[in-house]
């Protein structure tokens, strides 16, 4: 995203109701499943839901305690908590089939260590990490508060708040925000579809929509009324996996920053820690936010690349986009290895991704959410090297 003049800028999210979102819920389910009975268990879980039906495929190595039979119920269970019980996509009705196998060996050989080799990335490919100063949790604004938007919609809902009264779980939002010199200054539109009963007024529901998002946005940022939508189709009464299928990782940019920064490609949900697509996006995140919160610069993104069953990784690459304060990147790349391990073995030990953390991954985005203490949840978020950053540049 440019720093100069002014321009619009918009991103979307998506509810943990939509589809797409269903399916990652499930595949990180399994994967925690997993994870709890094995911390060193291997996952590659893929999600199709549609109509009443959930197919689960992909390939697993991990402890035969772990049975096809308690992975269906904790499929339904994670449907459940979702809150669909419709006609057309039910956690009690919905036939879920599991297809998942035994890792391939020959991509075991790759990743596993063995006598003096390290354990290599589970995959070749490219891993981004961005963070901004433009917002408290050091997020690109319009991708902030579209998951503010819907992050707030689900706990009304689940509260059973009038606000809220008639909506079902799957939502939309899309936020575009006007800049001004790379800082965000107004909404110019937001755009809101939701899944709700039948026979829902509409001009409330847009009433009490709006009474929401102006309690989200910053003072003065509220959109005219004639660029604040509603379900522009005019009834959203189908929806969810009924209204069409999801799938695992179709949301990689809902996922991460909105399209304010590159993105390597690679999805998230239903793949273990050993997946470099996974830990090594968590880490890039992890140090361009301690490069922010350590005041180096305004703006940091971060490229990492692997080859597959290689340990270390190939490149690593920093752009403070012109932000910089009085820093060297090409110094900042060396300090940022010297910080933290960036094998994956040593991620992954960094970070303590090893545990079943994930299922509150797959909705509202994998950056900027707020760890838990007691849990130790979203680890990648914490800012604990902004000393060891200051003190590498004498601030």
């Amino acid at each position: 995203m440019r720093k100069h003049g002014e321009f619009l800028f918009t991103s979307e999210s998506v509810s943990e109701g939509h589809p797409d979102k269903v399916a990652d819920r499930i595949s990180d389910t399994v994967l925690d499943a997993y994870l709890t009975a094995d911390p060193e268990a291997r996952v590659a879980c893929e999600t199709l839901v549609t109509t009443n039906r959930v197919i689960l495929a992909g390939e697993v190595r991990g402890p035969a305690s772990v049975t096809s039979e308690s992975l269906i119920e904790a499929t339904r269970e994670a449907i459940r908590d979702i809150g669909y019980d419709q006609e057309g996509f039910s956690w009690k009705k919905a036939e879920i089939s599991n297809y998942l196998h035994a890792q391939s060996e020959h991509i075991a050989l790759g990743v596993d260590s063995a006598g003096d080799k390290d354990e290599g990335a589970g995959d070749q490919g490219i891993m981004f990490g961005f963070a901004t100063n433009e917002t408290e949790t050091l997020m690109p604004a319009p991708i902030y508060y579209s998951h503010k938007i819907l992050e707030t919609m689900r706990d009304l809902r689940r509260a059973g708040d009038p606000r809220a009264a008639g909506l079902q779980p799957d939502a939309k939002s899309q936020v575009t925000l006007r800049y001004v010199d790379g800082k965000p200054v107004q909404a110019t539109s937001v755009v809101i579809s939701t899944q709700h009963d039948e026979g829902i007024d509409q001009k409330e529901l847009r009433q009490r929509l709006s009474g929401i998002v102006s309690g989200i946005l910053p003072e003065g940022w509220t959109p005219t009324d004639d660029e604040f939508y509603v379900n522009p189709t005019g009834i959203f009464v189908i929806g969810g996996p009924d209204g069409d299928a999801g799938l695992t990782g179709r949301k990689i940019i809902v996922d991460t920053y909105g399209g304010a920064a590159p993105h390597g490609g690679g999805a998230f949900s239903g793949k273990d820690p050993t997946k470099v697509d996974r830990s090594a996006a968590y880490a890039c995140r992890y140090l361009a936010k301690n490069v922010v919160a350590a005041g180096l610069a305004d703006r940091c993104t971060l490229q990492i690349s692997y080859a597959i069953g290689v340990s270390h990784p190939l490149s690593v690459y920093v752009d403070l986009d012109g932000s910089g304060k009085d820093v060297d990147e090409a110094k900042l790349g060396k300090v940022l290895r010297e910080v933290m391990n960036l094998s994956p073995r040593g991620i992954r030990q960094h970070l303590r991704l090893n545990r079943p953390i994930y299922v509150p991954t797959s909705a509202y985005g994998h950056f900027g959410r707020t760890p838990d203490e007691a849990l130790d949840t979203f680890p990648w978020e914490r800012t604990d090297l902004v000393d060891a950053l200051r003190g590498a540049f004498n601030r």
